[in-house]
């Protein structure tokens, strides 16, 4: 193959020398809790047959998701959905042309962060006390 001259252009910026951006950290974290969403519909799923097939099958599922782990679980599974639909709603925003700007989208996106736990918090508050 001929020797291409490729000159002095820049190379991709090093995962050691690259400063993670809100926008990115955001955008990384609606794909994460999308996926996490997933697996919590399984188990709740599983729960449910195990429900409708019978107390030997329901035993288990609902021992896990009774369990500290599973309460655990369930409590990041509401943060997720919160922040899925907080982000869902962000780029519908985004759709009509607004808050593109770079400072505009970082206030956005910490406002997303922020309020996924206000609401998380609030979802919580109302399942324990009511």
């Amino acid at each position: 193959m001929p020797e291409i001259p490729r000159g002095n252009r820049p190379l991709s910026p090093h995962i050691q020398i690259y400063r993670p951006q809100w926008t990115s950290v955001t955008s990384i974290l609606t794909r994460i809790t999308g996926n996490a969403l997933i697996v919590t519909t399984v188990l709740i799923v599983w729960w449910l047959v195990g429900a409708a097939t019978g107390p030997e099958a329901f035993a288990w599922p609902d021992a896990i998701l009774r369990s500290w782990f599973g309460d655990l679980v369930l409590l990041a599974s509401v943060w997720a959905l919160w922040y899925h639909t907080l982000a869902g709603i962000r780029h519908l925003v985004w759709s009509t042309g607004r808050f593109l700007e770079i400072h505009r989208a970082e206030t956005f996106g910490k406002i997303i962060v922020a309020g996924s736990f206000v609401l998380t918090l609030l979802t919580a508050i109302v399942f324990i006390f009511v």
